[in-house]
């Protein structure tokens, strides 16, 4: 009995092996191991197309004056600014307003050195012009003393000597004469000297009284009250004023690769990051010359200008800033990646459409009859991501739908049942994520494939039938909207 028993047991182990084989050969083989894919879709809108350049910049007021210190010595105090508080950050001057004084004491005595410095050379010049006087007054004399000896002449009367005596005296006389003025020029030239030194020394007790050369707002105060200041070779700054915070630049590094499709006048746009949700409008105005280079990468500043009279802007925030190349309004877009996705077979076409579509590969592809099925595998190949394609390749006949369609042209595809059905469209601007489109058939809110999901349950899906599934799944499973595969994410990816 016992031994009848286990001779039972082992024909239904066996018989249920070979039960299990044979659903396991039925479900990878048969008939229900076809696969059937879901397509991902996405409508058509209407909207504006907007194509940019994106940079990162600074604000900068549109004109700052640093106020520096022309002389050495200590802060004193501070002036008042236009609300008649202490001079600080966000002080409103006016051009000539007192910003700061310095200690003086020095300066001072300076200035009245050089004061009577000049009292001395005044006092010098009139000496000499006394001494030219007396100079000129001898030489009358001695000019009268030698005409008398050229009349007597050498004789009994005069003397040899005496004669020389007399020619000698005259000609020391006009020499001391020409001394004499030249001592006044000297005495004059010093006087010169001493005025200037004594207005050198007037200007730098001047410059111990900091004031502002322009109207604006104070944006930086570098200097404290007691803190020494030297001015030597370089004027140390002391306040940065900016003209008018009410018109506002905006500081742009932009690529080289970039910057030969910009130009002066365009229209731009940007935000900063305190106020995100806030949009600001700008136009190009310079393109500096004056490249940089950082690890071999060339660099151009342009200035954008921008109206602040809102006050929101702030000096040196950062900006991220979009120069807008070209634009559209009110066109239909569709996301690019519906232009680049083609069918992996033509049993996902449309019955009605297979004939025209093949014919219209076959012209495109110049192969014939021969040539459809290399351009379904091109059309498969370019549907395929960029990581499962060599790098740079297109197979032959498959359309170039990069950047909206080189051509100009492009094919949409639009869920017919369980197949699709192709739209063939006029492509035009594109900024990378969507693309503007125009042609018949093409309305707004009709949905285009984006591409395919495969779905699980197959045996191209590599799940094990006899495995548990999750509640709610089925032997064909369900697409993953969000990465456009198999909710099994073990399964290797759809044939092409």
């Amino acid at each position: 009995m016992k031994r009848f028993i286990k001779t039972i047991l082992v024909i239904v182990v066996v018989l249920g092996l070979l039960g299990g084989a044979a659903y396991g050969y039925y479900y990878y083989f048969g008939p229900g191991s076809n696969q059937d894919s879901t397509f991902r879709t996405e409508p058509v809108k209407r909207g504006d197309l907007l194509v940019t350049i994106s940079a990162t910049g600074t604000v900068e007021p549109e004109e700052t004056v640093d106020v520096g210190a022309q002389v050495a010595g200590q802060i004193l105090e501070f002036g008042k600014d236009a609300d008649g508080n202490q001079v600080d950050y966000n002080s409103h001057v006016k051009a000539g307003m007192v910003l700061a004084r310095i200690d003086e004491s020095v300066w001072k005595i300076a200035a009245a050195q050089a004061d009577a410095q000049v009292l001395s050379a005044e006092a010098n010049l009139q000496r000499a012009k006394a001494d030219l006087d007396q100079l000129k007054a001898k030489l009358v004399q001695a000019d009268r003393d030698w005409q008398r000896a050229q009349k007597l002449g050498p004789s009994d009367a005069l003397a040899k000597s005496s004669y020389d005596a007399y020619e000698s005296a005259y000609e020391v006389a006009k020499a001391n004469v020409a001394v004499g003025e030249a001592s006044i020029v000297q005495a004059e030239v010093g006087v010169t000297q001493a005025k200037a030194a004594a207005e050198g020394a007037q200007r730098n007790l001047r410059y111990c009284t900091i004031t502002s050369p322009v109207d604006g707002v104070i944006i930086a105060r570098r200097v404290n009250m007691g803190q020494t200041v030297v001015a030597s070779l370089n004027a140390p700054s002391l306040f940065l004023i900016a003209k008018d915070l009410r018109r506002m630049q905006v500081w742009v590094p932009v690529n080289e690769a970039d910057i030969g499709k910009i130009r002066p006048g365009m229209p731009v746009s940007f935000t900063v990051d305190a106020m995100p949700d806030a949009s600001f409008r700008g136009q190009l105005r310079k393109i500096r010359l004056d490249a940089s280079m950082t690890q071999n990468v060339v660099t151009y500043t342009v200035e954008v200008q921008t109206d602040n009279s809102d006050g929101r802007l702030m000096p040196y925030l950062t900006a991220n800033v979009k120069f807008e190349l070209d634009r559209r309004d009110d066109v239909l877009l569709v996301p690019s990646q519906a232009l680049q996705w083609a069918p992996t077979s033509i049993e996902q076409v449309a019955p009605e459409s297979r004939a025209a579509y093949e014919a219209r590969q076959a012209r495109r592809a110049g192969r014939g009859e021969a040539g459809n099925a290399a351009s379904w595998r091109g059309q498969a190949a370019a549907s395929m991501p960029a990581t499962s394609r060599p790098a740079g390749s297109r197979p032959a006949g498959a359309p170039d739908n990069s950047r909206g369609g080189q051509d100009g042209h492009g094919v949409l595809w639009v869920v017919s049942g369980k197949f699709v059905r192709p739209i063939e469209v006029r492509t035009g601007l594109t900024n990378g994520a969507e693309t503007e489109v125009s042609g018949e058939g093409l309305d707004e809110g009709m949905e285009v494939v984006t591409g395919a999901a495969v779905q699980s349950g197959s045996a191209a899906s590599g799940v094990n039938p006899f495995a548990p599934r999750r509640p709610g799944s089925s032997k064909s499973g369900t697409s993953n909207g969000k990465s456009g595969t198999s909710s099994n994410k073990g399964g290797p990816p759809p044939p092409m």
